[in-house]
């Protein structure tokens, strides 16, 4: 009997989960809210063949049994979580594992989840491995006092070694995405923010932990796709930059290769700094046994020092600009559909000599808002949403073309993911260019203020990619 699958998630990632089951030729479900009845991946309810019903309403994304009682009722044999929601939670892939009607967790055993998804056991396990991680604590802080010394202590670390504006971080240790983060450079101002942080963490995670690293400015953020098996195989796919963030830390422009040296005159050795991040990760991933897709995430100093961040166990947003500089057997891995095969309990079946890297490739993150008012969110309807189509381009989206779309505001306002490659940076940078000019949105408020994008943003932000 083929496995059936249970979409957890919504917008764009539940349309390229469904579409990577079609193609492999697996039955799937999906969940929505109330908010997200105008969604793409709701309107494709009927199954073409069988016309049986896909779509099933539940209260929330992040109700477990809602959840599970929707796979019992449609006899789902696995769980793919997408990103965010339940996708590195450890306590749901658990309990979807163990309980008495098991399913299959589309992602890493729920273990490594809990081993990795803690900042604080990556960098004890990091610092095991010697892998180079960023100046700060290893252990969670409760104590606002011990925090404080801690803080002082890197503070003063740094004024000695004259680095411009010494500050550091205060970091939910369970968060992710950006999240639960927050910079202190006076350290009159750490007792506030850290029970600020304490309290977000212990609300949003149910972990008091918070971490205190250093904080690093001038570094770009550089990421390793890798991909393993429960059959103690793994490769990766390469590097990309995700540098150019939104005030909140939410990445809006992402690269591939990590680094270029058509881009920045760099201090450093820039492909070997890559094969040693690569290196590392793949060091880190072989201890815990990593057995699906995964991203490393890494800081990396103008001078070409790296430290490990954190590692995300799940598949992200950005997967398909590493899959742009990849081949398999000459085609761009679909990494989602990978993804579930070796969920499903696949051997890989390739090498890494098999991979190959060519090119260069660009995400663009279309989203709804006003860059100019610290990335705030536009609420309204779209009325128009056109795009164009090209050989060198990719677009995944949960907007309606051809009604109007109500943007939840339950929802961050994500519009689109845009990809586009070419044979070298120079050319992805143009192609990118000439796509944000074809693209239309239209729309307006219940104000009736036509609609704000962050387009113009992404085009003149695309110069800023790989450099410092």
């Amino acid at each position: 009997m083929k496995d059936k699958i249970l979409i957890a998630n919504r917008g764009e990632i539940a349309l390229r989960i469904m579409q990577a089951c079609e193609d492999l030729g697996l039955d799937f479900v999906v969940i929505y809210t109330a908010a997200d009845e105008q969604s793409e991946h709701v309107r494709r309810n009927l199954d073409p063949r069988s016309h049986r019903r896909r779509a099933w309403r539940v209260a929330s994304y992040t109700d477990p049994n809602d959840i599970l009682a929707v796979a019992d009722h449609t006899k789902c044999t696995a769980i793919h979580p997408g990103y965010g929601f339940f996708s590195e939670d450890f306590r749901f892939a658990r309990r979807v594992t163990i309980r008495d009607h098991p399913l299959i967790f589309i992602g890493p055993k729920w273990e490594v989840i809990k081993s990795l998804g803690d900042k604080i056991n990556t960098r004890k396990v990091a610092n095991q491995l010697e892998i180079p991680i960023i100046p700060g604590t290893d252990g969670p802080i409760y104590n606002e006092i011990d925090a404080e010394e801690i803080a002082r202590r890197l503070l003063e670390d740094q004024a000695d070694r004259n680095i411009q504006q010494p500050s550091v971080l205060v970091k939910a240790a369970a968060g992710g995405g950006g999240l639960g983060i927050e910079e202190v450079k006076e350290i009159q101002q750490f007792r506030r923010v850290y029970r600020q942080v304490q309290n977000y963490a212990k609300r949003q995670f149910g972990h008091a932990g918070v971490l205190i690293e250093q904080c690093l400015r001038d570094y770009n953020h550089l990421e390793v796709q890798l991909l393993g098996s429960r059959h103690e195989e793994r490769v990766h796919f390469g590097t990309r930059n995700c540098t150019i963030q939104s005030s909140g830390r939410q990445k809006r422009l992402e690269a591939a290769p990590g680094f270029d040296n058509s881009c920045f005159p760099y201090e450093f050795d820039a492909p070997a700094v890559q094969e040693q991040i690569v290196a590392y990760s793949l060091k880190l991933a072989a201890h815990v046994r990593y057995d699906n897709i995964g991203t490393w995430e890494w800081i990396v100093s103008r001078q070409g020092q790296p430290y490990l961040l954190e590692v995300n166990t799940r598949i992200q947003v950005e997967n398909d600009v590493s899959a742009r500089i990849s081949y398999l057997k000459n085609q761009h891995p679909n990494l989602i559909r990978e993804q579930i095969r070796l969920g499903l309990g696949d051997k890989l079946g390739y090498s890494q000599h098999d991979i190959k890297f060519d090119g260069a490739s660009i995400e663009l993150r279309i989203v709804a808002e006003d860059v100019t008012r610290g990335f705030a969110p536009w609420i309204g309807t779209i009325s128009r949403f056109s795009y164009p189509t090209h050989q060198w381009s990719a677009v995944y989206t949960h907007v309606s073309l051809d009604r109007p779309y109500a943007i939840p505001s339950d929802y961050d306002p994500n519009l689109a993911l845009v990809l586009v490659w070419g044979d070298s940076m120079a050319e992805a940078k143009q192609r990118a260019r000439q796509f944000i000019l074809e693209m239309v949105i239209e729309g307006r408020n219940s104000a009736g203020a036509a609609i704000t994008t962050n387009l113009q943003y992404l085009a003149d932000n695309l110069d800023r990619l790989l450099t410092f």
